[in-house]
């Protein structure tokens, strides 16, 4: 009888181990044996044209596309904002890679349409490996003239700053908001920005930052991407001058 339990308990131990090592489908569909995806950060300005009357026709056309994509990659959790300025748009959209460059694949395109919204772009910032996401959820906001236009003393101080410092300084504002959101969980971004306009950058830094000639636009930096180099492109590699400046 001793070594009838002795071999149902070694058994039972068995069990429990293949258990433990052991996986469902369930697991599989859900993803959690799936390999790690690395999460990058793409941050995008863009001058649009000054006669566009419906700037939410712009919104709904990145949220068509966002919603394409997620439907494209089930898995791949798609957050960001996009903010649609009086001349400008600041778009930031947190996923894997192969979204990233969808994106800058239909902005290229947008570029080129003489119907499209767009009339140029330049990429600000890209980040490998984003340790956290800044937004719960993707989602866009036009903004009223008067919250685009900023504080005209502070913006006045932004003219001859180095483009690493604007670069900056939009990043900055950008863990304001986040500081904002983490506060207010279950509130859209557009909401607290209502209620807190020092949380958006300006107009103004966006049209300084597409004049810096060392920003790369997406053509410049697919191309870059493409290449049989296959360059790790980050955001030094995003600027076509001399200096190197990574986070």
């Amino acid at each position: 009888m001793a070594a009838s339990q002795k071999v149902n308990t070694s058994f039972n131990n068995y069990l429990e181990e293949e258990e433990e090592d052991s996986f469902t489908m369930l697991d599989v569909v859900s993803g959690q044996l799936r390999e790690k995806i690395v999460l990058k950060q793409l941050i995008v300005v863009a001058r649009i044209k000054q006669d566009l009357d419906e700037k939410k026709d712009l919104g709904a056309h990145y949220e068509n596309i966002i919603f394409q994509l997620s439907k494209q990659h089930k898995w791949d959790h798609i957050t960001g904002i996009l903010l649609i300025y009086p001349f400008y748009l600041l778009h930031i959209i947190e996923a894997p890679n192969d979204i990233l460059i969808s994106i800058l694949k239909d902005l290229k395109v947008e570029q080129q349409q003489p119907e499209g919204a767009l009339l140029e772009a330049k990429i600000v910032f890209v980040t490998q490996k984003l340790q956290s996401r800044l937004f719960q959820q993707w989602s866009y906001k036009v903004l009223k003239v008067s919250q685009a236009a900023g504080d005209a003393a502070q913006e006045k101080l932004h003219c001859d700053k180095p483009t690493e410092i604007l670069v900056c300084d939009v990043l900055s504002t950008l863990q304001k908001l986040h500081a904002q959101l983490e506060l207010q969980k279950k509130v859209l971004p557009g909401s607290v920005i209502d209620k807190n306009p020092q949380l958006i950058v300006s107009q103004q830094v966006l049209e300084k930052l597409m004049g810096r000639e060392e920003l790369l636009d997406p053509g410049s930096y697919l191309l870059m991407y493409n290449s049989p180099l296959n360059i790790s492109i980050e955001f030094g590699e995003t600027m076509s001058g001399s200096f190197l400046f990574t986070i």
